[in-house]
């Protein structure tokens, strides 16, 4: 017979109950435990998950009022609030026992106890807490998803031999549950990719959990992916489940994981290496089951090398690597993206049919774009935008031609002077985010925010 995976703690006074409980509930559940004294509950719930207490109602002998069972009934609800708990009673408590259901007992059993009763009431609040727990993670994960949609709308697009390639790769892969680290550029679509992965794996209905580590606070860092306890610091009011948890069973994205400090880098080692996380500011261990697809625009092999990234860290997040070719490295791709883009923002901004000179595309063609694909589809939202005609012309391209990274910026346009400082830092530091943010005087996430205003 298979054992329903939960863990059950007995605490009762009486040796016999407990030897009696013992015996008949281990053969049914992974784990059963039990305590003669209440007041080792504390110790108990802070080493482990517990998900049911069998709790007596008293345990001072001539006592029969059940204030001590209320009593350490309010105490389990208060230190481990998801922990289910059923009263024993005796036929004389019964109003009391359901005046304690109103504090938040799950149920109760009558002592002397028939075991199909007492398996099937056990049965019944470890389902209802399952439903629960489900129900609260679906809402959480919804949450964290929606607040990813808008960055990862598009579609993978392209013919040339370098992308076809690349999804006969993702569809080998996918499938599997290998760890993949996908190395491109920005703008590449790194974030296409790892969708079309978890379309193509066998957790396609699962969720899919999108961290820009980038753009992660170092303070908040285990607090958004661990997730944290009610009073863990000053602004945690509630228990809150990380994007590990919220991810559990699905797919799990940790982009820019390039920019990741070497300090956070042995935390994500060590979560990663024993499948096993904690809250913070929880004692409790508790296993995950993901799919990781890790993505960065740096260059890490050479990070490596340079002791700026750890090996075994690389080791752990790259079973697979997929590179994601430059958009001037696959310029054959680029009148189909053209097209793409003028159906969507035609259609967005009600100008149908438009239509573009051979000389324009070749001079998009000739360009080198270093923002890649995003680059390219915010030159052509903005063309589409400025037309004032179905046939869009030379004089709405708006690009520095290629080789002008030396020369000085002839505009007085602070976005264009902007755009063209933030792509020169990212150029001169190769990609690493933190090191152009500095150089420019700006956070890492500010700049994540002009990237994305511009289209980098």
């Amino acid at each position: 017979m298979q054992k329903t995976k939960a863990h059950i703690l007995v605490v009762d006074d009486d040796p016999d109950v407990l030897t009696t409980a013992r015996l008949f509930l281990k053969h049914h559940f992974t784990q059963v435990d039990a305590e003669k004294h209440p007041r080792e509950l504390n110790g108990v719930l802070s080493k482990s998950d517990v998900d049911l207490i069998l709790l007596d109602m008293n345990f001072t002998k001539g006592d029969n009022d059940g204030r001590e069972g209320i009593y350490w009934l309010n105490h389990i609800k208060e230190v481990s609030p998801d922990t289910l708990v059923i009263l024993m009673t005796a036929y004389g408590d019964v109003e009391l026992a359901v005046s304690a259901i109103k504090r938040g007992a799950t149920d109760f059993v009558l002592k002397p106890w028939k075991n199909e009763k007492l398996l099937a009431t056990i049965n019944s609040a470890l389902q209802l807490r399952k439903s629960n727990k489900k129900v609260t993670r679906l809402e959480e994960t919804r949450k964290s998803m929606e607040q990813d949609r808008d960055r990862d709308l598009g579609e993978f697009i392209g013919e040339s031999e370098a992308m076809l390639n690349l999804m006969k790769t993702i569809e080998k892969v996918g499938t599997t549950d290998a760890n993949v680290l996908i190395l491109g550029e920005n703008g590449t679509g790194k974030t296409l990719v790892a969708r079309a992965l978890h379309r193509a794996s066998l957790r396609n209905n699962e969720a899919f959990i999108h961290v820009d580590l980038g753009a992660l606070n170092e303070n908040l860092f285990e607090s958004e992916l661990f997730g944290h306890k009610k009073g863990a610091f000053t602004d945690a009011h509630q228990d809150r489940a990380g994007r590990f948890e919220l991810a559990d069973t699905g797919t799990l994205f940790l982009d820019e994981i390039g920019n990741l400090p070497l300090h956070l880098q042995a935390k994500m080692l060590t979560v990663l290496q024993d499948r096993k996380l904690k809250r913070l500011g929880d004692t409790k261990e508790f296993n995950f089951d993901v799919r990781l697809i890790c993505a960065t625009n740096m260059p890490i092999h050479q990070h490596v090398d340079n002791g700026e990234f750890r090996q075994d860290l690389l080791y752990r997040i790259n079973t697979v690597e997929l590179v994601i070719p430059p958009l001037r490295e696959r310029v054959e791709d680029i009148p189909i993206l053209v097209d793409h883009f003028l159906k969507r923002y035609g259609k967005k901004y009600n100008k149908l049919e438009l239509s573009m000179s051979k000389e324009v595309m070749s001079s998009l063609m000739d360009y080198h774009w270093p923002g890649n694909i995003r680059e390219l589809e915010h030159a052509i939202e903005r063309m589409v935008i400025l037309s004032d005609s179905s046939h869009l012309t030379s004089d709405m391209v708006n690009f520095r031609s290629a080789g002008s990274d030396d020369e000085a910026l002839d505009t007085l346009n602070l976005d264009d002077m902007e755009r063209y400082l933030i792509d020169k830092a990212i150029r001169k530091h190769k990609g690493n985010i933190s090191k152009a943010a500095s150089d420019l005087g700006l956070t890492r996430a500010a700049l994540y925010r002009r990237l994305e205003k511009h289209g980098i």
